[in-house]
């Protein structure tokens, strides 16, 4: 790590603490050569491959930007969008892989943005996963409802029994 200030190619670490709940850690570090101090943050890098092949950074901007789309009209704050990006950031990131596939980010979305907003999450289900037909919607629509009825059921901090196969 380069002194921002000498260019000195070496530097002592002098403290280090969590950031960015945990995803990343900053390090203040001192330049023996000049005696300033300058701060760096780590992260772990995770790349998605698109259809191309291509890998890219993963980017948290680039789902709050496709998700925003779906979202316009809604009830929906940037907020909203960037807790969303943050849940599926730590799903992915949870998986433990380095590189994941788009289509995985894409399906790591559909999760939270049903909790978030169930119109927004047709709008974007019906673009992600090719809906063809209004078949596709009322399935959709009908997948929702009774998920909605599941969760009137049981009620909160309940949990759900088990039922044997």
């Amino acid at each position: 790590m380069y002194c921002p200030y000498c260019r000195n190619p070496d530097s002592r670490v002098v403290d280090s603490r969590l950031a960015d709940d945990g995803s990343a850690i900053r390090r203040r570090r001192l330049c023996p050569q000049c005696g300033r101090r300058f701060s760096t943050v780590e992260t772990t890098s995770l790349s998605v491959i698109k259809r191309s092949g291509a890998g890219e950074p993963f980017s948290r901007m680039k789902i709050i930007n496709g998700v925003r789309k779906a979202c316009q009209g809604r009830p929906v704050t940037e907020d909203d969008l960037a807790l969303l990006a943050q849940e599926v950031e730590e799903n992915v990131r949870a998986s433990g892989v380095a590189e994941i596939d788009a289509h995985e980010v894409g399906l790591a979305i559909l999760g939270p943005l049903r909790k978030l907003d169930q119109i927004a999450y047709l709008r974007f289900a019906s673009v992600y996963q090719g809906f063809e037909s209004l078949e596709d919607f009322e399935e959709a629509i009908q997948t929702l409802r009774q998920q909605a009825k599941d969760n009137e059921r049981v009620p909160s901090g309940a949990r759900r029994p088990l039922t044997a196969h």
